[in-house]
């Protein structure tokens, strides 16, 4: 199909049966809130024979529509039949019509319009479409997530409203550490549906630690045979000597497949995956398997404890940087993401200050000290995946000893780097653990599951604001988002990870998407209520 003006229009007929006790509320049932919501008069009943139009140029629509027919065909007596059209053909004057607008000049945004005749969503792009997608599930009853509660549903309809609604940053991210503890590839797919529901659409997925490696890397098949795996396991609080340990082997790592797999379910979710590889510290695991790549030779065991270690990757020997880039040779083929994640964090520069090669690197280059040397560390780690066409992201540490040019930082330690980083004119993205670590204590800790510490709760998240008030207009634009982080030390099971991270991450996802002037928090509370019950259905172990 070719465009015709700036419209690509592409119908999905829908037909709806009518109950009224399944009419929802409309105006309280979209989260994100949206930048503009209307109630309109009739509602669109849903039943029988759906014909779902979708253009054959754009196979993108064509996997978001197949995306509603699984999700629609829950309901009974609804069967979906996807057609796919070309311009010129006469396109249903009733049921479900996609527009695509590039016009509409606000990426990842759509319109909802539903009324008794048609639901039609416009498009920006093809994620604006999907976007319109999930408030159009959200308006439908919580029972349709689950196909075995959807299967007693007799009618259901959505009643009208009109939304119009776009995204306030561009970087809406949620982390995930599963190198402390390993999650597999059936949950991180859960994990990834519960932020497209709500709208998120950045997986950071932190994969390499000084507890484990969890990445296959073909040419170095012994970072995952010994790397991946731990002797044992802390028990209770690491910073509570003295410490004990359960003597059981842990562990575990995804496959390359399986990688591939992790990405492809993200991206019909319109979910960008960024993988980190941690460099330099945060390397024991690595050691572990490649002990020549250490200051010292080892021997390195991988972590059974929590916390920051002394060793790191010896900076001085260029077989360090020989490795690094075959590792990273192989992680952009797998991920197609424009950041790789290189970490930067936490690196002690104990071994560097006693090692040989480290100092007389820092002779020949000129450089000050090992803060320096960190910096030449990370730069030239940059110039290689920028030969690659990636760019790199930091946690804010990569700012001493001076910033890699292109570097985008990541700011956690409060926002004064993230400041410091935008003056400089580069992008940031705001995740402070003031806001953003929902690994934190959300009540009183006498009363939750174990946790690293720290106290975070719903109204404090709700709080954050990525923009920080120190920065002019021009500044301002180098803030590209927010991220909620999942740090799993403490976090030992799937139902652990849920409890920790929602309703925190639903709040966050919330003021990354909606318009300052429109996030209430005793809004959101109630909208919130409400949204539990499709929490409930889908299965989500979220604190009550």
């Amino acid at each position: 199909m070719k465009i015709s003006g700036n419209f690509i229009r592409i119908t999905i007929t829908l037909v709806i049966m009518t109950i009224p006790l399944l009419i929802h509320n409309t105006l309280a049932g979209i989260i994100p809130e949206p930048v503009k919501m209307e109630n309109r008069r009739g509602n669109f009943r849903v039943q029988g024979n759906i014909e779902l139009s979708v253009p054959l140029e754009h196979p993108e629509l064509v996997a978001h529509g197949e995306y509603l027919k699984e999700y629609l065909e829950r309901i009974p007596g609804v069967s979906v039949t996807v057609k796919r059209f070309t311009e010129g053909q006469s396109l249903p004057d009733q049921g479900i019509l996609f527009t695509l607008d590039p016009a509409m000049d606000k990426p990842e945004g759509y319109i909802l319009e539903v009324s008794s005749r048609r639901i039609q969503i416009t498009g920006n792009d093809a994620a604006g479409v999907f976007y319109g997608m999930q408030s159009l599930r959200q308006l439908l009853p919580a029972e349709t997530e689950d196909p075995i509660k959807a299967a007693a549903l007799s009618r259901v309809r959505v009643s009208g409203v009109y939304v119009e609604d776009y995204p306030l940053f561009s970087y809406r991210g949620m982390h995930l550490d599963v190198a402390r503890h390993f999650f597999d590839v059936e949950f991180i797919k859960k994990y990834l549906d519960l932020m497209a529901l709500h709208k998120m659409n950045t997986f950071h997925w932190h994969l390499t630690e000084d507890q484990g490696w969890r990445i296959e890397i073909k040419k170095y098949p012994l970072l995952t045979e010994i790397g991946a795996w731990r002797k044992e396991t802390l028990i209770g609080h690491g910073s509570r000597p003295p410490f004990e340990f359960d003597g059981q082997p842990y562990g575990g790592f995804y496959t390359q497949d399986e990688i591939r797999e992790v990405v492809a379910y993200a991206a019909v979710r319109h979910i960008t995956v960024i993988p980190e590889i941690e460099m330099p510290g945060h390397a024991t695991a690595a050691l572990a398997a490649y002990p020549e790549l250490g200051c010292t030779g080892g021997p390195y065991e991988v972590e059974t404890r929590w916390g920051v270690f002394e060793d790191a990757f010896c900076a001085g020997d260029d077989y360090t940087f020989e490795f690094l880039e075959n590792v990273l040779s192989e992680v952009v083929e797998l991920f197609p993401s424009q950041y790789i994640h290189i970490g930067g964090d936490e690196c002690l520069k104990n071994r560097w200050e006693e090692c040989p090669k480290c100092q007389e690197r820092i002779r020949e280059e000129g450089l000050a000290d090992e803060d320096e040397l960190q910096s030449y560390f990370i730069r030239r780690i940059e110039k290689f995946l920028l030969s690659k066409g990636r760019n790199i992201i930091g946690w804010d540490e990569i700012l001493e000893g001076g910033l890699a040019p292109e570097a985008t930082v990541m700011s956690w330690r409060g926002v004064s780097g993230g400041i410091e980083a935008a003056r400089m004119g580069h992008d940031v993205i705001m995740t402070p653990v003031s806001h953003c670590y929902l690994d934190y204590y959300q009540a009183d800790p006498a009363t939750e599951p174990l946790a690293i510490g720290g106290y975070l709760t719903l109204r404090q998240v709700y709080t954050f604001n990525p923009v920080p008030p120190e920065l002019n207009q021009e500044e301002a634009k180098h803030i590209l988002g927010g991220q909620g982080n999942v740090w799993t030390e403490y976090i030992k099971t799937t139902d652990h990870l849920e409890y920790m991270a929602y309703p925190r991450a639903i709040a966050l996802a919330e003021v990354l998407w909606s318009p300052r002037a429109k996030q209430d928090f005793e809004s959101f509370q109630k909208r919130l209520q409400k949204h539990f019950q499709r929490l409930d259905v889908i299965g989500v172990n979220y604190y009550k």
